[in-house]
């Protein structure tokens, strides 16, 4: 019952008619969205049909921007995306969010700028656990005054991308250990923040006062509640769930 994905892929139609009936009454109408920008294959139904053929209609008809799969590496807005979790607007060239911040500043918009089709946006990032980052952007062909509608509406339209990211990335049972209970012990914890650092298991047993043995006990007990391969598969996702903290 836990792997059965079908009330989730039962979700989407509505969810996928709520995120266009928000961009249609903003006059944003044009979506694009992608439940993991790490995944280089579109967003697609549960027959593999992307969406963005059978529902979300793009500014430019003949561009077929879901068939290159390079394109989460080259839009401003997904590479914004990664850096904030918060909305932000595209307007005049820049990005600007609701809060002061020097993190889109340097986001390179050039591409954006030079799309003709191309008037506002706004763009909604969704970061979920594990380190699984995806966005729904909503655009228009002519300004529209986006700021304003940015102000009023942009809490709306994050709350309706974190439904619709995440209830497409559960359906595809994404990622693939995500039905593990990762609850670490703090010695694991302690552990995983000095791998994380760089530390040896020598030099973590020195700090922590343990033996090397020790240290990789708790080690591999992490990995097996994390499902994780490996020390640094362990480090990613431990991160991804707030027991690690960035550098």
């Amino acid at each position: 019952m836990a792997n059965d994905h079908s009330e989730c892929w039962a979700d989407m139609p509505a969810l996928i008619a709520a995120v266009q009936a928000a961009g249609d009454e903003l006059g944003l109408p044009f979506i694009a969205a992608q439940a993991d920008l790490a995944d280089p294959d579109p967003m697609a139904d549960e027959t593999g049909k992307p969406y963005a053929e059978t529902s979300f209609c793009w500014i430019n008809p003949q561009h077929q921007y879901w068939l290159n799969r390079k394109l989460a590496l080259q839009s401003p807005f997904l590479n914004a995306a990664r850096l904030i979790a918060e909305p932000f607007y595209y307007a005049d060239g820049k990005l600007t969010t609701w809060r002061t911040t020097a993190l889109l500043a340097d986001v390179d918009c050039r591409t954006a700028v030079e799309d003709e089709n191309l008037g506002e946006a706004i763009i909604a990032p969704v970061h979920l656990p594990r380190g699984l980052v995806g966005a729904v952007v909503w655009c228009s062909r002519v300004p529209v005054g986006v700021e304003k509608l940015f102000s009023k509406h942009a809490a709306r339209l994050q709350a309706l991308a974190a439904r619709l990211v995440a209830t497409h990335n559960e359906a595809r049972g994404r990622p693939r250990n995500a039905t593990v209970s990762p609850t670490l012990t703090p010695r694991e914890v302690q552990c995983l923040r000095w791998a994380a650092a760089g530390k040896t298991d020598y030099e973590i047993g020195v700090i922590l006062d343990v033996s090397v043995s020790t240290v990789r006990f708790h080690l591999r007990n992490a990995a097996k509640r994390l499902g994780a391969k490996g020390r640094a598969q362990s480090i990613q996702l431990a991160a991804g769930l707030g027991y690690v903290g960035a550098a």
